[in-house]
């Protein structure tokens, strides 16, 4: 019993090898790995709006593209929330530049 388990763990594991071999290439070429570097940047960014302690800044949304062009949309209260808003984007490392469509409250 014990070999045959052994065997099959064995088996298991050589067949297995060439699927994740090729995922990971398969990954590495159609760009994907992109997506990881700017979901990590649009949530360096939505943190450092949230550790401002601010309601008014978390009701803005933050995308970021493949270059690291982070996109500030939504609303806030005032002109000032808006620049802080984009300050604080542009101070993230990672950050290219930054495109604010966050309109005034009405």
């Amino acid at each position: 019993m014990r070999h045959f388990v052994i065997a099959s763990v064995l088996a298991i594991s050589v067949t297995a090898i060439p699927l994740v071999l090729a995922n990971e290439t398969a990954m590495e070429s159609d760009g994907s790995h992109h997506f990881v570097k700017d979901s990590v940047i649009t949530t360096k960014v939505k943190a450092k709006l949230a550790a401002k302690h601010l309601s008014t800044l978390t009701s803005i949304k933050v995308d970021t593209d493949e270059n690291g062009v982070v996109w500030l949309s939504g609303r806030a209260p005032t002109q000032d929330a808006i620049d802080l808003a984009s300050m604080i984007a542009k101070s993230t490392e990672g950050v290219t530049a930054v495109h604010n469509d966050v309109a005034i409250e009405q």
